[in-house]
C-alpha cells in the first residue's frame, strides 16, 4: 500500500479566470497587497466623509443654540442736545427735527466742506431710520466768502442728476433718485435738496420714500425759519 488510508489528496490550486491559469505566489501576494491598500483608502474616505459631516453637526448645533444679538451697535447720540450746542457756532437757525422714537441718530456734528476761506460749513445728523435704513441731514450756509454752494450740493449726490420735483408740507424739494442705477453714488441712492435762505437742505441716503417725506416734513419749520443772508466766522 503506496500510502495510509488517512492520507488525503492535496487540492490542485484553483485556476483564475483572468489568467487562465492558477496564480503564481508573487501574483497571489501583489492581489492580496492591492486589496489592503484599496481597504485602507476606502476606510481613509469613509474617515474624512464621517469628520465632515460631524464639523457641519457641530456648526448646525452652534448655530441653532448660541444666542445671537441682532441690535445696531452704532452708539445712540442725542442730536437735539448737540443741535442745542451747535446752534452756538452756527449763525442760522440749526435743523433739529422731532422723530419718533423709531428713528436714532448715530452722529450730531457741524462739519467743513473744503478748506480756507472759501470752506463750507454745514450741520449734519446721520439717523437710522424705523426700516433701519440709513438718512443723513445735512443743512450748509452759503455766505459771501464761502464757496460755490451749488458745488457742494452737486458732491453730496455724487454728480448725479435731478430727475424731478417735489413739494411736502408747502416745500419744493428737488429729487435725486439713483436707486436703479449700476454706479456707484455712495449713500446717495435717493435724495432731496432744497434752498432757503443762506441755508441749503440735503437729505440723502437708502431710506423709503415716505421716510425721506417724515423728515422733510419735520424741518418745514427750521426751513421757513432761515435768513436771507449770515455770516460764518472763519
Amino acid at each position: 500500500m503506496s500510502e495510509g488510508l488517512g492520507a488525503r489528496r492535496q487540492k490542485p490550486p484553483a485556476v483564475v479566470a483572468e489568467l487562465g491559469r492558477p496564480e503564481t505566489p508573487e501574483e497571489t501576494s501583489a492581489r492580496k497587497a492591492e486589496n489592503s491598500r484599496k481597504y485602507r483608502a476606502n476606510k481613509t474616505i469613509n474617515n474624512l466623509w464621517l469628520s465632515l459631516i460631524v464639523c457641519v453637526a457641530v456648526v448646525i448645533v452652534i448655530v441653532l443654540l448660541v444666542p445671537r444679538d441682532n441690535t445696531s451697535h452704532l452708539q445712540t447720540v442725542d442730536y437735539r442736545s448737540v443741535a442745542s450746542s451747535a446752534q452756538a457756532a452756527f449763525p442760522v437757525p440749526v435743523a433739529s427735527p422731532d422723530l419718533p422714537a423709531t428713528y436714532s441718530a448715530n452722529a450730531a456734528e457741524i462739519r467743513t466742506s473744503g478748506s480756507g476761506s472759501t470752506a463750507i460749513p454745514y450741520w449734519y445728523i446721520g439717523f437710522t431710520t424705523p426700516s433701519g435704513a440709513y438718512l443723513g441731514l445735512e443743512q450748509a450756509v452759503s455766505t459771501a466768502s464761502t464757496g460755490n454752494i451749488d458745488d457742494w450740493v452737486a458732491q453730496q449726490v455724487h454728480n448725479t442728476a435731478a430727475i424731478d420735483v417735489t413739494t411736502i408740507d408747502g416745500i419744493q424739494w428737488t429729487v435725486y433718485d439713483n436707486r436703479q442705477t449700476a454706479n456707484d453714488v455712495g449713500n446717495a441712492s435717493y435724495a432731496l435738496t432744497t434752498q432757503s435762505g443762506a441755508s441749503t437742505y440735503v437729505l440723502l441716503g437708502t431710506a423709503s420714500t415716505e421716510e425721506f417725506d417724515q423728515v422733510a416734513s419735520a424741518i418745514t419749520t427750521n426751513i421757513q425759519a432761515q435768513p436771507a443772508t449770515a455770516e460764518v466766522s472763519q
